[in-house]
């Protein structure tokens, strides 16, 4: 049974930083991205591998926004810093596997004063 739990969401400050992370269990070496979707928008990719070695990132987050992975662990990792007010949105863990695709349940992120 394939399963994604995301962890690490929360409030912050603007400026401040968060570490997302996420485990997957049932896949092997899957590839991982990030996602989020905000209040009323569709959901959007954030930071998404597209090859063992080559990670897309939103121009949002470009500079700010890092994604990284344990692949022993099949766990992702995303790096958030300086974040600001319109990264505010539930973020999702996807992993994609001989052409299925699976989320998790989302995780909270605000930034607010």
């Amino acid at each position: 049974q394939v399963q994604l739990v995301e962890s690490g969401g929360g409030s912050v400050q603007p400026g401040g930083s968060l570490r997302l992370s996420c485990v997957a269990s049932g896949l092997i070496y899957p590839y991982m991205g990030w996602y989020r979707q905000a209040p009323g928008k569709l959901r959007e990719p954030v930071a998404v591998y597209t090859s063992a070695f080559t990670v897309n990132y939103s121009d949002s987050v470009k500079g700010r926004f890092t994604i990284s992975r344990n692949n022993a662990k099949n766990t992702a990792f995303l790096q958030m810093n300086s974040l600001k007010p319109e990264d505010t949105a539930v973020y999702y863990c996807n992993a994609q596997s001989h052409g299925d695709s699976y989320w998790g349940q989302g995780t909270q992120v605000t930034v607010a004063s």
